[in-house]
């Protein structure tokens, strides 16, 4: 059911670039018009006035990283009604979760003159695999115009209007020629989930897969049209999404 009276969003941000927070300040004339039909209780991107919970809607940026973000995703969920990730950090883990593949201890020590002041987990996760989340947003960053669908959604108890198509379907609608077929040029946008617009293939460039891998995608199919060899595969899906199960489970093939 859509909240009684005037609702509270909050925005919450975990480890990350702040990107996605950034989405929704972009949105400048339709966030004035947002901002007049909620409050805004909890966005320290934009304000340092907070407003306590409980909230209607959280937006949460970020992966989790150290103990300290696995106890405060708790408390996050634990006050709001819902809860929507925005994000690759957030959905996927991002691109900093590409120490799942590594050795923590090793990168703490190369990167810190003090790595014994460093207290963070060997794996960098998505907030789902800590609490419950009622929506993911994909992107990296997230579009702005999807985020504000999603906002409107959950205020007036409706589902989401996001598409689930893959980059692909975004080229067709756009009159892009087809990077793989016209050019040869390795692309994800056959497996990845729509939302960028399909930039990337429109500057004759391949898709990274900022937002992650679509529904049912077939990497392994995608995989013998592109030309590449193993070790230059791990590469293309350890990106921005490199812990989403099918990009992941492909890098690891390819890795074997």
């Amino acid at each position: 059911m859509a909240p009684a009276g005037r609702p509270k969003l909050a925005v919450w941000k975990f480890s990350s670039c702040d990107g996605c927070q950034l989405s929704l300040l972009d949105l400048e004339d339709e966030l004035l018009a947002l901002a007049g039909r909620i409050e805004i209780a909890q966005f320290l991107e934009a304000s340092s006035a907070t407003v306590g919970g409980p909230y209607d809607v959280s937006l949460v940026e970020g992966s989790i990283t150290t103990p300290h973000d696995a106890e405060r995703i708790r408390e996050v969920r634990a006050s709001s009604r819902t809860l929507i990730t925005i994000g690759a950090c957030a959905t996927a883990g991002g691109i900093q979760a590409l120490r799942n593949f590594a050795d923590i201890e090793e990168f703490t020590r190369l990167v810190y003159a003090s790595p014994e002041y460093i207290s963070t987990l060997s794996t960098s996760t998505p907030i789902s695999a800590h609490v419950s989340v009622d929506f993911e947003l994909n992107g990296c960053p997230i579009n702005k115009l999807q985020l504000l669908e999603v906002i409107n959604a959950y205020l007036n108890a409706r589902r989401p209007r996001v598409r689930s198509h893959s980059v692909c379907i975004e080229c067709k609608r756009r009159g892009t020629v087809c990077v793989m077929v016209a050019h040869g040029t390795p692309c994800l946008g056959p497996v990845t989930h729509a939302g960028c617009g399909a930039i990337c293939p429109a500057y004759d460039r391949g898709c990274y897969g900022c937002f992650g891998p679509k529904e049912t995608p077939n990497p392994a199919s995608l995989d013998t049209w592109s030309g590449l060899e193993d070790r230059d595969l791990v590469r293309v899906y350890r990106t921005f999404n490199a812990v989403a199960q099918p990009f992941k489970d492909a890098s690891e093939a390819h890795e074997r």
